[in-house]
């Protein structure tokens, strides 16, 4: 038997799939056909309900029934009444099913406005650096160029960043990785096994939803308030023993909010007590729109029980696949013999540009501030004028809002893709399929290219809601 298919996990693989045939139903058929050949729906994959899907695509329940009813005729699948719809295809080589992130990364298109992503293009910092070029290379040339732990230098340079952002750091407490989603797989693979469970935030970074749905593990979203992970929840949740808990206390990915200090406190509390090791999501340290210290729970979590994944990709760019863990010296060397088994180390040329730009950290991050306080107030203007109905909490940071559009964020997503729009509905950033009203909105956004993009979401919420929706002035 293979996984079972939500609507939302299909919505998401399938990306504007109405124009690969001029009748829906053979649409459809057709693009859920090219997924399965290529390996992103894997044999024996059981199909969400009709009802639900035609509800997700915003379609009628006869034009799914067409389209799997050719699915079943072409031996894609097979069907029976009570039991749903199922992948039959043996030409899928993959084991598990994508929740459509990663996969996007690689189906883009030029004429199609992506809000999907709150990626950010390379700083000014890291554009002076890039051009001046990785400097002296010669020391490393006449080594055979493998450091698995990454260069000595580069470690230093990362142990000193922390340190003076007020998390003590020693170079042996570092293992440079290929980027934070490099740096969360390792984590995961070092802590978990197939079948263990893992508890998280919901919502959560869809990222590590997908590492974490890799490795095969149970995961348990618990519900966060204002301040941070609810505790209570989290204690209940220790009683069926999991494994490892997922979090982000500085700057969270999807709700732009930050953990109070007495919240990092309790949650350390009850990990300690429980011996629960933590992979805690330090990716959006730097993003904030103020120059206060960020809280994180190095310090507070017993340091045989804590690791961390950072990156330099929201400070500089994320060109630069330079990212790290930070865990006890025992725990590195564990995460480096593991990490040698798939990929032996990263690029030499780009640890040396990751020193240089780490020496330019403190003025890299005054400008994303700046740049983010000057994004996030157009992105307020666009939406409050063409949107007033939406809201959003007010967050301490980061290059996206969570924002509640009051309708089906699914049909709404659907609706947009046929517009030329891509959004990212609440259920992917939710173990559980939840925050169905949600959307993450990047404010990166060029501004005009977001208020094209948001004057005909208008349109798509008003249908959505069965009336127009009415413009209303700036506030």
């Amino acid at each position: 038997m293979g996984p079972h298919l939500t609507a939302a996990q299909l919505s998401r693989l399938l990306g504007p799939w109405t124009d690969a045939a001029p009748r829906l139903a053979d649409a459809l058929a057709a693009t859920i056909g090219d997924l399965v050949d290529r390996g992103f729906i894997p044999a024996g994959a059981l199909l969400p309900p009709q009802r639900d899907l035609a509800t997700s695509l915003g379609v009628s329940r006869s034009t799914v029934a067409t389209a799997l009813g050719l699915l079943v005729a072409q031996g894609r699948a097979s069907s029976r009444q009570g039991s749903g719809t199922r992948i039959r295809s043996t030409r899928a080589g993959r084991t598990h099913t994508d929740a459509g992130r990663l996969f996007s990364f690689t189906n883009a298109s030029p004429g199609i406005i992506d809000l999907s992503t709150g990626a950010l293009p390379a700083s000014r910092v890291a554009r002076e650096v890039l051009a001046a070029g990785v400097g002296d290379l010669d020391p490393y040339l006449d080594t055979d160029g493998y450091f698995p732990a990454g260069i000595p230098l580069l470690r230093q340079a990362i142990a000193e960043h922390l340190t003076s952002s007020g998390i003590p750091t020693t170079p042996g407490e570092i293992l440079v990785t290929n980027g934070a989603q490099h740096a969360t797989h390792l984590a995961v693979r070092g802590l978990l096994s197939p079948g263990d469970l893992a508890l998280c935030e919901d919502p959560t970074y869809r990222g590590a939803l997908e590492v974490l749905a890799q490795a095969q593990v149970r995961v348990e979203g618990i519900r966060m308030d204002p301040g941070g992970l609810d505790a209570d929840l989290v204690a209940r949740a220790l009683r069926r023993t999991p494994q490892v808990l997922h979090c982000q206390t500085s700057i969270h990915n999807p709700t732009g909010l930050t953990w109070s200090r007495s919240r990092c406190r309790e949650v350390a509390d009850l990990v300690n007590d429980a011996a629960l090791p933590v992979i805690e999501d330090c990716c959006s340290w730097d993003l904030t729109l103020t120059p206060r210290p960020r809280p994180t729970l190095v310090g507070l979590v017993d340091p045989d029980l804590h690791v961390s994944c950072w990156t330099m990709s929201k400070l500089f760019w994320g060109g630069i696949r330079i990212g790290w863990l930070r865990a006890s010296e025992n725990r590195i060397r564990t995460f480096t013999e593991l990490r040698k088994t798939g990929d032996l180390a990263t690029s030499v040329m780009d640890q040396l540009l990751a020193v240089q730009l780490l020496h330019r950290s403190a003025e890299a991050r005054q400008e994303r501030r700046e740049d983010l306080r000057n994004q996030l107030t157009a992105t307020r203007e666009i939406l409050q004028k063409h949107l007033p109905s939406w809201h959003w909490p007010e967050i301490a940071g980061g290059s996206g809002l969570w924002v509640d559009a009051g309708v089906d964020s699914l049909a709404l997503a659907e609706r947009a893709a046929r517009l030329g729009i891509k959004l990212a509905p609440g259920p992917a950033f939710s173990p559980h399929e939840g925050h169905r009203t949600r959307l993450r909105l990047p404010i990166g956004q060029e501004p005009e290219r977001l208020a094209t993009a948001v004057g005909l979401l208008r349109e798509v919420v008003g249908e959505a809601r069965g009336h127009p929706t009415p413009a209303a002035p700036i506030r």
